[in-house]
């Protein structure tokens, strides 16, 4: 997998970083103590960028991903479906990850995915 941080996360910092296989999305921290990786769909990563860009989404009936505060710097973000499973990051961190997604830095992980749900006899990932 190839793994991409926002530019706007400092060279050598630890940041949030995605990275995507051909069914999923993939999202960690690189200074998450409990090294997770956050598994998803392109529907849910979709959700999360057009959230984060304060723009309208449909509903998708979909596991949803939720930012959750554990102290004044902790932030926890995991799936409805899976709430153990956590990438633990701090404001810093998070925000570039926000301005990064504001920038357009990662909607080729969606595009992409939309891409794989053209071929013939596949069924779409992510619905207009």
């Amino acid at each position: 997998m190839r793994w991409q941080k926002s530019s706007y996360c400092g060279e050598g910092e630890s940041c949030v970083h995605v990275a995507a296989t051909p069914q999923a999305i993939h999202i960690t921290e690189t200074s998450d103590p409990t090294h997770s990786i956050l598994t998803t769909t392109p529907v849910v990563f979709a959700a999360l960028l057009a959230t984060l860009k304060n723009e309208p989404h449909p509903g998708t009936g979909h596991p949803t991903l939720h930012l959750t505060a554990t102290d004044a710097n902790t932030l926890r973000l995991h799936t409805t479906d899976a709430p153990t499973t956590a990438v633990t990051t701090d404001h810093p961190k998070w925000n570039a990850f926000v301005l990064g997604v504001r920038a357009g830095e990662f909607d080729h992980f969606v595009e992409e995915a939309e891409h794989i749900d053209d071929a013939p006899g596949r069924t779409p990932l992510i619905h207009p």
